[in-house]
């Protein structure tokens, strides 16, 4: 059905949709204080994304009051494209920002405030976007997807896997890549590995059993099983060409004089595509165990966080050469982790492409230049011409 000129009206410029959603809170975080609902955030693009003629549909994550997915949909069949962003922010420390972080400030030839860049400023200039084919009879449908805590969780993509939803062919997912594409990315593993021995004095060994001890040969094996990975798995597109596994902290025993009876490390691994994150916990398991059980060691192995593949589009699919083209660049890599593997698990075409830069991402007076607006809208108008046309 045709939109009126009045209805089209309804939705804000783009620096005010901008402003609005800055001015939302929606921080996602482990920590309790800081975790804020999205729902204002995904409520407003409903109303901003209806009177183009979408069908919205808001979906609870579920276990997780409060928090939001957005399936806005424009036109009907089955293929089509997702654009799609999260709606969370990171925390943020105030007293490193020269200006509100909620209040959408202009200078530099920039647009500062907490989200501008990763990744709040890619819903408006998809909005602006879709805005001139509200009139027209798509082909294939034009999907808007906004999610929840991907910056703690990812529980908000992983929710719509388990779904099944959306239903579509190609999806861009807006992160800030300075709008040069991206078709893969490493996993990120984040594990606990704990023993628990017994206590006893320090003076006669056989009092207790020494869970330090135990770690100490557990660290070995992981730096050799570490070594090994490095050798099998190389990928020349990342600059850090192999898998890397970084012993982050380490607890353990309470004075010198007592046999040390637990210790706990946490380490983080970054898999390359290709690697299965449970083959790899298996491996690991199979190196700890057997040391675990010749010491006569409990032995806790879990995640601390369920992880995140990782991702490859190929060089030669449709998605990719068709934002290669329209961007002028070669699809590449990237260090950092996205939602791909959960739209990639819904059959979608997948590939990271959006305003701004990563290296603004998180940081204090975070922003996004004015020179990448006017460049978003025209590729994304490209990217539904191709796809939804």
């Amino acid at each position: 059905m045709a939109q009126s000129a009045d209805t089209k009206a309804a939705v804000p410029e783009l620096r005010d949709m901008l402003a609005r959603l800055i001015s939302l809170p929606s921080i996602s975080s482990a920590s309790p204080e800081w975790d804020h609902s999205n729902e204002a955030v995904v409520r407003t693009l409903a109303e901003w994304l209806e009177p183009l003629g979408f069908v919205v549909e808001i979906l609870e994550v579920p276990g997780m009051p409060g928090k939001f997915n957005l399936i806005a949909t424009l036109g009907r069949g089955p293929g089509g494209l997702v654009l799609s962003g999260h709606t969370d922010t990171v925390p943020f420390d105030d007293k490193r920002w020269q200006s509100d972080p909620f209040t959408l400030t202009e200078r530099d030839n920039r647009w500062y405030g907490l989200g501008t860049c990763d990744m709040k400023g890619f819903f408006p200039l998809a909005i602006e976007a879709a805005k001139a084919y509200s009139d027209a009879t798509l082909k294939q449908p034009l999907i808007i997807l906004a999610t929840a805590d991907e910056e703690s969780s990812m529980n908000g993509a992983r929710a719509l896997a388990e779904a099944g939803k959306p239903k579509a062919r190609y999806a861009v997912i807006g992160e800030p890549t300075s709008l040069r594409p991206v078709r893969m990315h490493k996993g990120i593993m984040m594990e606990r590995l704990k023993f628990e021995g017994q206590s006893g004095h320090s003076s006669n060994p056989a009092l207790g059993r020494n869970a330090m001890e135990g770690m100490h040969e557990a660290l070995t094996e992981l730096l050799t099983l570490r070594s090994q990975w490095q050798q099998q798995y190389r990928n020349p597109n990342f600059e850090v060409q192999f898998p890397t596994l970084n012993l982050g902290c380490i607890h353990g025993g309470d004075n010198p004089n007592r046999i040390c009876a637990q210790c706990e490390l946490h380490f983080d691994l970054r898999p390359l595509p290709g690697m299965a994150m449970e083959d790899l916990r298996q491996a690991i398991l199979a190196r700890v165990q057997p040391v675990a059980e010749r010491r006569e060691l409990g032995l806790v192995f879990e995640p601390l966080f369920d992880g995140v593949p990782p991702f490859e589009t190929p060089a030669d699919a449709a998605l990719v050469r068709t934002c290669e083209k329209l961007t002028g660049h070669t699809a590449h890599a990237v260090a950092f982790a996205t939602e791909a593997p959960w739209l990639q698990k819904l059959g979608l075409e997948t590939l990271v492409m959006g305003p701004g830069s990563i290296d603004q991402a998180h940081q204090p007076d975070e922003y996004l230049e004015l020179s990448q607006l006017e460049p978003t809208v025209r590729i994304l108008r490209g990217l539904i011409e191709e796809f939804c046309l």
